[in-house]
């Protein structure tokens, strides 16, 4: 597809991530500043499935921080899907993280004490959902990614591959259009991450938007589009 083909496709679809001049500067004015973003500009329409991609250091999770409204931009305009960012207080940013994104991270950050089940159902409990809807509907998103065999199992009694697709469910059970995926494979085994990386293609098959961050090729060639960071900018 040329490049203005895809800019026309881009059009259509929508953008639901879209960034002008983000900048992000740690302990600005001081001897220790630090510039970790500069002037990047993202546009990523619904039902993307894209890689930011860059070594250690180049930026790509702070700009995952700020398009998951965990942090706040020095500069620039970030709009999720819509909604200036920037207009928000960080109670209205905590309400935006629950309604449009969901996170998966490496680590896949399971409560150990608590079953597949359990840890699927938390994030709705932010959301005020009565306890037999929160069940159904994590039983709901760990059968659409396979496990739903498995709901009374704990972290310990899985393995690396259905813990982290127990980290997906949970990243879906608010049904968010984004999905923020940070290094999603980078704790496993390359069978078991091919596996991963399948399941986020069938999700932005189902119009969810996936935003992987990565350091490896190999991972990113999987993704439609890729965004290459070094030194806080996009270069490619």
């Amino acid at each position: 597809m040329s490049a203005s083909a895809e800019d026309r496709a881009h059009a259509r679809a929508g953008a639901v991530i879209e960034t002008r001049a983000l900048g992000k500067v740690y302990s600005p004015g001081s001897e220790a500043e630090v510039v970790a973003l500069r002037d990047v500009d993202l546009r990523i329409g619904s039902g993307e499935f894209v890689a930011i991609m860059g070594p250690s250091g180049s930026g790509k999770s702070t700009l995952m921080n700020l398009l998951g409204c965990l942090d706040t931009p020095s500069s620039g305009t970030y709009h999720c899907d819509g909604i200036d960012v920037a207009t928000l207080d960080a109670e209205e940013r905590a309400a935006l993280r629950l309604e449009k994104i969901g996170f998966v991270f490496q680590g896949f950050n399971l409560l150990p004490r608590m079953n597949a089940l359990e840890n699927v159902a938390m994030p709705m409990g932010y959301a005020n959902v009565h306890r037999e809807e929160r069940l159904s509907r994590a039983r709901e998103a760990l059968a659409a990614v396979g496990l739903g065999e498995r709901a009374s199992h704990r972290p310990s009694e899985l393995s690396g591959g259905q813990q982290q697709r127990v980290a997906i469910a949970r990243a879906l059970i608010n049904r968010p259009p984004i999905l923020l995926a940070d290094e999603p494979t980078g704790a496993l085994d390359s069978r078991t991450g091919e596996e991963i990386l399948a399941l986020f293609k069938r999700l932005q098959q189902e119009n969810h938007t996936v935003v992987l961050i990565t350091h490896d090729p190999d991972v990113a060639r999987h993704c439609d589009r890729i965004f290459v960071m070094r030194d806080g900018r996009i270069t490619a």
